[in-house]
């Protein structure tokens, strides 16, 4: 399930699912605890009117989601025409405290005076704890209702626009001892007011509003989240009392956006409308999945979870890299300088990054083991030390004040340059095995042997502005021998194609003749094979040729006969929007400006309603497939139309 609304502040962040339901409730970091994942776990709008009750998820509502142009806040419209009832959601999360807002806008469309209960339903499992421990409890002096286990509390309030509180509440269990949850309490129109419960526990507040016909009424809800039972408390005050507070807080957090947006705003002044708007959410999205300590969260979407071991809930290097190089070319400086930083306390001892890392810096799980045949070896992805050595080097030329590069070249951009120097293989020249960027193949493959090259290069330029001369000339000469090394053992002149990549185990040395996406864009994009030069158009000719779906002129799959999520009875690999736009990037590169717009305009209509890119299409339907949203998606999205507009900020 997609998720059209991502909400955010660095801290506390809130995924909108497509009925417009709570579905991810993350705090205290982006991507990690998320405390509403399951599905038992949605938070249940409803609405009882004239003796009936609905579930804005029971299949009776039509929906329509979008975001704001400048801010991210977004707005669902639930429209039910058999009760004659629109419910209209201005949500957001405020952007100086840990406050989730829903301005819920209710709607009556008969011509008759009606009585209408609308429901809010809460289920946490604090911590995302398969134990039940949690707490919830009625504060009748605050006139709240908490949900607690030991240092997360989330206290939950609201009012309508007369300052009412809500009326009723249920505290309850749920997925234990034969119960579904509070919100089948709801559904006679009343509410047992239940006062406390403890183990798996879930809550449903009542707002009574009376509409004349065709007439409206708002009620505000909110979650303040804290690690202290007052913090918390202290948020819901500010909220509950004072009946101005919900405009404040929504007028503050749409001026914090304008002003974070103005470089992007900047870039996208000449862009026609429908670019312009996808250029903006795109730079949002990228932002609502960088937490504040500097992780930057591949997918926040825990949909996979359904029917996966794990899902995307983490910090890898390489996304994290591409995900900051258009923020890089709009002049941001403190999200790189934060993300540098987090991975200089991630580095190992020697001087490589590990697969994936939580928001809070510990290892993320792995399948990547020590042990691979014959070979012992670290559980890594060498490109992702490469990557974000070369992504430092882009910031710090960019930004060389806000880079600190004495602070930052001891302790970072030696150990892993040192690293990308030492762990060559001596029988081939060619960078040791690791696994390919797509977390699946150990071998060396073209794509890491490019980014380490370029790396490289790129820290031999910042050795010799901190005058280490010894580290540059080494540096340089291991990058001149594996660029020679590629050339010869990755490249195959007369099929016109970059294999795969190759793994030479006591001096055998096997093939992967597998045509793959990256293996051109490393090429490309890394420098290895000059972008006009013959030897790479015949690559691209021969990916493209390779990964294009059937009967299609748009849309690139990874690689060939890409089993992952595969859809298609015909065995059709899915395009990834990644493949797709580093395609339209190429062409860009080398002139030809027509084939990338129609490559830039097909990847925009593949955009959900609110604006949001999957990982992966269906080959035939171009329906999304995996999460919703993928950062890295966007991130190229963003990077493509940079590349495209005339005079380049970069």
């Amino acid at each position: 399930m997609a998720r059209p609304i991502t909400l955010s502040n660095g801290e506390l962040h809130v995924g909108i699912n497509k009925y417009g339901m709570v579905h991810d409730f993350y705090y205290p970091h982006v991507g990690f605890e998320n405390h509403s994942a399951g599905k038992n776990l949605r938070h249940k709008v409803g609405v009882w009117i004239d003796g009936v009750c609905s579930w804005i998820d029971d299949g009776h509502w039509e929906f329509l989601f979008r975001t704001s142009p400048a801010a991210l806040i977004g707005h669902t419209r639930a429209k039910n025409a058999g009760l004659g009832i629109i419910l209209e959601f201005d949500d957001f999360v405020d952007a100086e405290t840990n406050l989730f807002l829903r301005n819920v806008h209710v709607v009556n469309t008969r011509s008759e005076t009606r009585e209408i209960r609308l429901f809010m339903h809460q289920a946490f499992v604090i911590g995302d704890s398969r134990s039940n421990t949690d707490t919830a409890q009625h504060l009748p002096d605050s006139q709240a209702i908490v949900h607690y286990r030991g240092n997360r509390v989330f206290v939950i309030g609201g009012r309508d626009e007369d300052g009412n509180g809500f009326d009723q509440r249920s505290i309850g269990l749920f997925g234990i001892e034969g119960k579904e949850g509070t919100y089948k309490d709801a559904e006679d129109g009343e509410l047992s007011n239940g006062s406390v419960e403890h183990g798996r526990v879930d809550s449903t507040i009542r707002f009574v509003v009376t509409l004349q016909p065709q007439s409206s009424k708002r009620v505000h809800y909110w979650i303040a989240a804290g690690k202290r039972l007052r913090e918390a408390i202290d948020l819901h005050k500010t909220m509950h009392d004072n009946a101005h507070s919900f405009n404040a807080r929504q007028q503050a957090t749409t001026k914090w956006w304008n002003e974070w947006l103005s470089p992007v705003l900047s870039a996208a002044n000449a862009l026609p409308y429908v670019r312009k708007q996808l250029f903006i959410k795109s730079a949002m999205v990228l932002k609502s999945h960088i937490d504040k300590n500097g992780a930057i969260i591949a997918s926040t979407d825990t949909t996979m979870l359904n029917y996966a071991r794990d899902a995307y809930g983490y910090c890898w290097p390489r996304d994290g890299a591409y995900a900051l190089w258009p923020l890089i070319r709009l002049g941001y400086t403190k999200e790189p300088l934060n993300f540098f930083l987090f991975m200089l306390g991630s580095l190992h001892s020697s001087g490589y990054l590990m697969h994936k890392y939580r928001a809070d810096g510990a290892l993320g799980s792995s399948w990547h083991p020590y042990q691979h045949g014959s070979i012992v070896a670290p559980p890594i992805q060498e490109d992702e030390t490469a990557s974000t050595l070369f992504m430092y080097a882009q910031f710090h030329a960019m930004s060389p004040e806000a880079s600190v590069l004495p602070q930052f070249y001891e302790p970072f951009v030696k150990p892993m340059a040192d690293f990308l120097a030492s762990y060559v293989d001596d029988s081939t020249g060619l960078p040791r095995p690791t696994y390919d960027l797509w977390e699946e193949k150990f071998l060396t493959s073209t794509y890491t042997t490019a980014v380490t090259h370029a790396a490289l290069l790129a820290a031999v330029d910042l050795a010799d502005e901190m005058n280490d001369a010894d580290s540059a000339v080494r540096w340089r000469n291991v990058a001149g021998d594996i660029g020679e090394a590629a050339k010869k053992h990755l490249y195959k002149a007369a099929e016109n194609k970059a294999v795969k990549g190759i793994l030479a185990v006591d001096g055998n040395v096997d093939i992967d003749e597998t045509v793959d996406a990256s293996s051109f864009y490393g090429l490309f994009m890394y420098g290895l094979f000059t972008a006009n030069s013959d030897e790479l158009h015949g690559i691209f000719d021969t990916t493209i040729a390779a990964l294009r779906p059937p009967n299609a002129d748009m849309g690139l799959a990874r690689y060939e006969n890409d089993g992952y999520q595969r859809q298609s009875h015909d065995g059709a690999p899915n395009p990834w929007i990644i493949s797709s736009l580093w395609e339209a990037q190429y062409c860009v590169e080398v002139g030809q400006t027509a084939r990338s717009e129609e490559i830039l305009q097909w990847v925009e209509s593949l955009a959900s309603e609110s604006g949001m890119f999957s990982e992966q299409i269906h080959p035939h339907t171009f329906e999304p497939i995996s999460v919703e949203p993928l950062i890295w998606s966007h991130a190229e999205y963003m990077a493509t139309i940079l590349d495209s507009i005339s005079g380049d900020v970069s």
